[in-house]
């Protein structure tokens, strides 16, 4: 337990110049699908009538005051003043408060019954941010428990969706034949949109050959399920590339993009920090830590 915590937080460790300016990078990726989502939402919203699925604190309170008054507008508005005001330190709750607006504005646009997992992502490391900043005075522990944070939740939930899978359809979720269906099922609605079929190289292989489409199930599943790697600093880049890989081919055997958690993954799978402190050593350019110079003042 103790390696565990030790690979996911490292509370002890020097935090670098590279690092925190690494992290700010993760908070902007963050925060511009924060707000891509928020002001996407805003806009359906208004063209929703009823509640079908409540959800979250939909299930308590009647949602569907956000449909009326452009409410979802405000909403979103708040939201981007609330993390402007987090990102820059000027309220430690900043982070959490639009948090909250974001779970009303989700719960909003997705009371019709569809669910999106980019935005799960989004919020998932929003929480991180949104813990680290109220229960962490010291910068670095809130940077740290940010990212240890959002490792281990983001491996529970590629871990649970395999074993949902598992619990599902069993072993015999890989069977190649699934993946037809599934490809025969997007192309329904790509023919709706286009009026044409129009496969890629990699559907017709998968379509001509079982086995390849065997295959990549099986690679899908096998790479969600060892997701838990990413809680341990030598398998995190490995596990966490593969998982992007798995997102590309999703994308390219079922044209259904995952932009955000892509870019999640990017963020937090290699150590930018690192390589930006050796890119400033090659450039001889001179920032300090704020701690013991004074001198760097974004934390």
């Amino acid at each position: 337990m103790k390696k565990l915590l030790t690979n996911l937080f490292d509370f002890e460790r020097e935090e670098t110049a590279g690092e925190i300016l690494a992290f700010r990078l993760f908070e902007l990726g963050m925060a511009y699908w924060v707000l891509h989502y928020a002001w996407t939402w805003a806009f359906y919203i208004l063209k929703i009538g009823d509640v079908v699925l409540p959800l979250g604190i939909a299930q308590h309170i009647d949602i569907s005051f956000m449909f009326s008054h452009h409410l979802s507008l405000f909403n979103a508005a708040a939201i981007t003043i609330l993390l402007g005001v987090g990102f820059f330190r000027l309220w430690r709750f900043g982070y959490v408060s639009a948090l909250l607006l974001m779970h009303i504005q989700y719960t909003a646009r997705f009371s019709l019954g569809e669910i999106s997992h980019g935005a799960n992502i989004a919020g998932m490391v929003l929480l991180a941010l949104a813990l680290g900043a109220l229960f962490f005075r010291d910068s670095v522990h809130a940077h740290r428990f940010t990212y240890g944070f959002s490792y281990l939740f983001l491996g529970l939930g590629y871990m649970s969706a395999a074993t949902c899978k598992l619990v599902a359809s069993g072993p015999l979720w890989v069977d190649g034949h699934h993946m037809w269906l599934w490809i025969g099922e997007r192309t329904v609605d790509t023919f709706s949109l286009s009026g044409q079929i129009d496969y890629n190289w990699l559907q017709e292989l998968t379509l001509n050959h079982v086995s390849i489409a065997t295959l990549i199930l099986s690679f899908g599943l096998l790479t969600e399920l060892f997701a838990f790697l990413m809680w341990f600093k030598r398998t995190r880049p490995w596990i966490m590339t593969l998982l992007i890989g798995m997102h590309i081919g999703v994308l390219f055997t079922m044209k259904i993009s995952f932009p955000a958690n892509v870019a999640m993954l990017l963020l937090l799978a290699y150590p930018w920090g690192s390589w930006i402190d050796k890119g400033l050593m090659r450039m001889n350019v001179s920032i300090f830590d704020r701690r013991k110079h004074g001198r760097l003042r974004f934390t």
